[in-house]
C-alpha cells in the first residue's frame, strides 16, 4: 500500500515523552514498547507501524527511507547533518541544553584546549566559530568522568537538571543550543506519500498543540 507509513521512535528517554503524544494524535502500539523485545510495532492505525531504534540512528533511518518519519532530538540532528530529510515539527518535548561544562574554579588552557564529548561535529563548529583551537576526545558515555580523571579540560553535554555534573564536582559554563525533540520526514517520502504524511503532520501538530 502506497500509504503506509513506518515511524522511527528513540529508545529512551524521548521514548516516554513520545508516546503520550503519540495517543494524543490517536496513534498507539498495539504491544508494550517497553516490556516487548520486538523492534517494529504494528499501531490501532492500519496505514502506520512503528520501529524502535537508538536515538542516535533515527536520522540515518529517515535519510535512506527506512522509515517515513521519525522523532530525534536536535542535538542527534545537528550532529548528523540532516541530508535525505526535512525537519517538520518541533514537538517540544524531552527539553534541555547542550552545554560546555567543567570544574568552576579551574582556569582552561589558551591553546589546545582538550574536550570530550559524543558530540564532535557540533563541538567544532562551536569552537570554530569562536576561532579557538581544540582537541576533539570522542566518548560514548560517563562525559563527567573526563574532567576528573584529567582526560579532558572540558565536555560538551547535554545538561537537564545539572544533577549529575554538580555531583562530580562540575558546573556548566558556556551555552550551545537549546535542545528539544523534533518530527522529521523523508525527503522522497514526502513526494511519493505526500497526502498520508500531510495528514499525519496535522494531527501530530495538533497535539502538540
Amino acid at each position: 500500500m502506497s500509504d503506509e507509513l513506518t515511524i522511527a521512535l528513540a529508545k529512551g528517554r524521548i521514548l516516554g515523552e513520545t508516546l503520550p503524544l503519540l495517543a494524543r494524535a490517536g496513534i498507539e502500539p498495539t504491544d508494550d514498547l517497553s516490556s516487548s523485545r520486538k523492534l517494529v510495532f504494528a499501531t490501532n492505525r492500519d496505514n502506520i507501524k512503528l520501529v524502535l531504534i537508538r536515538s542516535a540512528d533515527v536520522p540515518t533511518y529517515v535519510q535512506y527511507g527506512a522509515a517515513d518519519l521519525g522523532v530525534a532530538g536536535k542535538d542527534v540532528l545537528a550532529e548528523h547533518g540532516g541530508e535525505g530529510l526535512y525537519e517538520r515539527i518541533d514537538l517540544k518535548i524531552a527539553p534541555c541544553k547542550m552545554m560546555t561544562a567543567g570544574f568552576a574554579d579551574k582556569p582552561l588552557p589558551r591553546t589546545r584546549l582538550k574536550v570530550a564529548t559524543k558530540y564532535p561535529r557540533i563541538t567544532r563548529q562551536f569552537f570554530l566559530d569562536q576561532g579557538r583551537q581544540v582537541e576533539l576526545i570522542k566518548l560514548y558515555g560517563s562525559m563527567e568522568l573526563a574532567p576528573v580523571v584529567g582526560l579532558a579540560d572540558i565536555i560538551v553535554d547535554l545538561v537537564a537538571t545539572g544533577s549529575t555534573l554538580q555531583a562530580n564536582g562540575l558546573t556548566p559554563l558556556e551555552h550551545i543550543m537549546d535542545i528539544s525533540s523534533r518530527l522529521i520526514v523523508n525527503r522522497a517520502s514526502l513526494k511519493m506519500k505526500n497526502q498520508p504524511i500531510k495528514d499525519l503532520v496535522e494531527v501530530i501538530e495538533a497535539a502538540v498543540e
